[in-house]
């Protein structure tokens, strides 16, 4: 399933067809979602138009869950079926950091992870759902979802043991906005943008390695047509990357995969890039007659190779 244009959209029109809205957003049951930051501890909060809301978008079945006005962030942790690779990703859903799409892009993510023996960790990051507050977006535009994330790399260290994680092989895996955000955490890792606040916040944020599906937002703050978001300083210090698109998506991948590609190449950083002709944009896990649904086991091959899941 690919998501409707008008939700793939949605971060410029701000109009989406909802329904089956519901109060806030739930994991499956014997999953449990916690707050990343002690209470009063969120750094640059910024006003949302009413709760967090849960709301069902499609016409085709199964459709997807897209959640909204999320002003606490939280990750749900799930655990690996089988054998334990010692391996932990921490998924970012995308969603134009306009709106989430917690199971497209999120528990199907998780479900496959596990199911490799790789620890999962699902974060829901702050993003404001309707178009009354623009300050959200992309850092440097809005700090909040690079804060989000740089803050859940550190928790997840700091549970390593308790989580049976190695934590020299924690990772990022992200689609779309979620795939910028993998970049972003890629590079903006040897300072917080925010004060400690416990000894979370001394581990390291850097990821061991990165996966960004149908990146956007890498050529914006330049007017290069063939250079990087400068808010993406690639190092050799980057961790390796693998990314993927399809050429028919309406997010360019010459403007965002191929510039990042080029980027990390440049700087010397592991990388691999698969290039599909169809596949559109947001298409997931879930599997059609395009050959970009074998994602996941080129993936699975990757971290292997890179000495993620190997013996």
């Amino acid at each position: 399933m690919v998501k409707p244009l008008t939700v793939a959209f949605c971060v410029i029109s701000g109009f989406v067809i909802l329904r089956a809205q519901t109060p806030s957003w739930q994991p499956s049951p014997g999953h449990m979602q916690v707050p990343i930051w002690p209470a009063g501890k969120v750094p640059d909060t910024r006003p949302v138009a009413g709760p967090e809301s849960t709301q069902k978008v499609g016409d085709e079945p199964p459709g997807a869950i897209v959640v909204g006005k999320v002003s606490t962030p939280t990750m749900t942790v799930y655990s690996p079926k089988g054998k334990n690779s010692g391996a932990a990703v921490v998924v970012f859903p995308g969603g134009g950091y306009w709106v989430l799409y917690m199971d497209l892009e999120g528990t199907e993510v998780c479900d496959w992870l596990t199911s490799k023996g790789i620890t999962c960790v699902l974060l829901k990051y702050r993003v404001p759902g309707n178009g009354l507050f623009p300050r959200s977006g992309p850092y440097p535009k809005s700090p909040m979802a690079l804060e989000d994330a740089q803050r859940t790399l550190g928790l997840v260290r700091l549970h390593a043991v308790e989580w049976d994680i190695d934590p020299r092989k924690v990772g990022v895996l992200g689609f779309s906005a979620g795939g910028h955000l993998v970049a972003a955490i890629g590079t903006h890792f040897e300072k917080r943008l925010y004060r400690a606040v416990d000894a979370a916040d001394k581990e390291s944020c850097r990821p061991d390695f990165g996966v960004a599906l149908y990146p956007g937002h890498m050529l914006e703050n330049t007017s290069k047509e063939s250079e990087l978001n400068p808010f993406v300083p690639v190092t050799r210090r980057t961790p390796p990357m693998f990314i993927v698109q399809a050429e028919d998506d309406p997010v360019d991948p010459i403007q965002n995969s191929l510039v990042y590609y080029a980027a990390l190449k440049r700087a010397g950083v592991p990388v691999e890039m698969h290039l599909y002709a169809h596949g559109g944009h947001g298409f997931g896990l879930r599997r059609s007659n395009s050959p970009i649904t074998a994602w996941p086991q080129l993936v699975e091959t990757w971290l292997e190779t890179i000495g993620i899941t190997s013996e």
